[in-house]
Parts: structure tokens; C-alpha cells; sequence
């Protein structure tokens, strides 16, 4: 069993994924009240999918880009269940959870999250061997300045406010912004990205791991 964690931003997210199934899940805007949240919504995914503590082998958590104080939290809880526990942890960037979720197809896909001050955290994607990759840095822009680096066919997904999805609209041509359901980061594509690097023996180290964080003007390499 794998427990996955994010809280990346104002929206926390957790699931369960049992054998190849996912057997709880449950995400919503907490408003940044992270710490009193976290705890007790993971209590009762648990006891409502019948799953228990001692159940887990791995612990998946998302580490950003994203908001400081939401990574700073939700790592902290990943890291202190896992060590006591003793389950392996597995880190999954943000952003690939929200490319993860949408259809590949030969155009280019930003996967965007609030970064706060009106900004926006970017993740630039690719199709390569039938999955998305992530070309490129991270990068921390305004919402007109991502709008005016899409020039060619792009799918936009992620976290979007109605007057960020008038922005972007107005590139009418080459912007596609799937409906709010379709952006939302889904705890269950964390769960199964980070299965996939535990069976394959990609575990992290709880005490080297840590949060993507991306400030104005100082991009995360690939």
C-alpha cells in the first residue's frame, strides 16, 4: 500500500493505492491551514478505506514547485510518517503530477500551479515514447508574460483563476485550457507515478530530500 501526500498549494490532496487500485482519495483548498488539516484528514482516509498504519510500504509526496510554508509541511509530515514507519519515501515534482493528467498528443503542454503574488509556477512538457517529458527549466512568471511565450499549439492545464483563463484565452489560436475538473492535481497520479519509482528501486533518502522552490527570476534546472 502507498500513501500520497501533497500540499503543494491552497490545495491539499491525499491517496491510497492499494494493489493496482486506488482505494481512497480525497482533495480540497484548505486555505493554508495545512498543519491542523493534514493530520486528521489522513486519520480518516485511512479508516475509511479500511487501511491502517501499518499496512503502507511507501510514502509518495510531492515537492513542488509550489508554496513555501504548504512543501515546508507536507514534506515534514511525508518524512516523519516514513522514518517512523520505516517505509520508503518517494518524492514526485508537482508539476509532473498535473501533466501526468492530461491526454499526450503532438503539441506542447504547460502545467502551471499558483506561486503566489499573482504568479504562476511553469512546467514546459513534450510527448517522448508516449508520455510527457519535461523540457527546459521551471520558470516563475506573470500570467501575460505566459502568454506571450506561447506561440505554437499549446494545452495549458493546472491551477487557473476565471481572469487568468480570459488572459490566456484571448491566444485563442494556439491556447488550450481543459475545463477546471480536468486541472485539478489528483492525489491518485502522484500515488501511481511515485509506485512506479518505488517498484523500480527509486527511493529517496529522508534525510537529503527536499522541496523545488522557485523564486522570481531564478529558474530550477532540469
Amino acid at each position: 500500500m502507498l500513501l500520497a501526500i501533497d500540499t503543494s498549494t491552497k490545495m491539499i490532496g491525499i491517496a491510497i493505492l492499494g494493489d493496482e487500485k486506488i482505494v481512497g482519495e480525497t482533495c480540497w483548498e484548505s486555505k493554508f491551514h495545512h498543519t491542523v488539516e493534514l493530520s486528521p484528514a489522513v486519520d480518516d482516509l485511512l479508516r475509511r478505506s479500511g487501511t491502517s498504519l501499518d499496512d503502507l510500504d511507501a510514502i509518495a509526496v510531492a515537492i513542488g514547485p509550489g508554496s513555501f510554508t504548504g512543501l515546508r509541511i507536507g514534506l515534514a509530515f511525508a518524512k516523519g510518517l516514513a522514518l517512523s514507519r520505516s517505509c520508503s519515501l518517494v518524492g514526485i515534482p508537482t508539476l509532473d503530477v498535473v501533466a501526468k493528467a492530461q491526454p499526450v498528443g503532438p503539441y506542447r503542454l504547460a502545467a502551471v500551479l499558483e506561486a503566489g503574488r499573482n504568479r504562476l509556477a511553469v512546467g514546459w512538457y513534450q510527448e517522448f515514447d508516449g508520455n510527457w517529458r519535461r523540457v527546459g527549466e521551471y520558470e516563475n512568471l506573470t500570467v501575460l508574460e505566459l502568454r506571450e511565450k506561447i506561440n505554437k499549439p499549446t494545452l495549458v492545464c493546472g491551477e487557473l483563476t476565471k481572469e487568468s483563463r480570459r488572459t490566456l484565452e484571448r491566444r485563442y489560436k494556439n491556447v488550450v485550457i481543459p475545463p477546471p475538473a480536468f486541472c485539478v492535481r489528483r492525489p491518485s497520479i502522484l500515488a501511481m507515478l511515485a509506485r512506479e519509482k518505488f517498484q523500480a528501486g527509486m527511493v529517496d533518502d529522508p534525510a537529503t530530500l527536499a522541496p523545488i522552490y522557485l523564486h522570481h527570476g531564478t529558474p530550477i534546472p532540469e
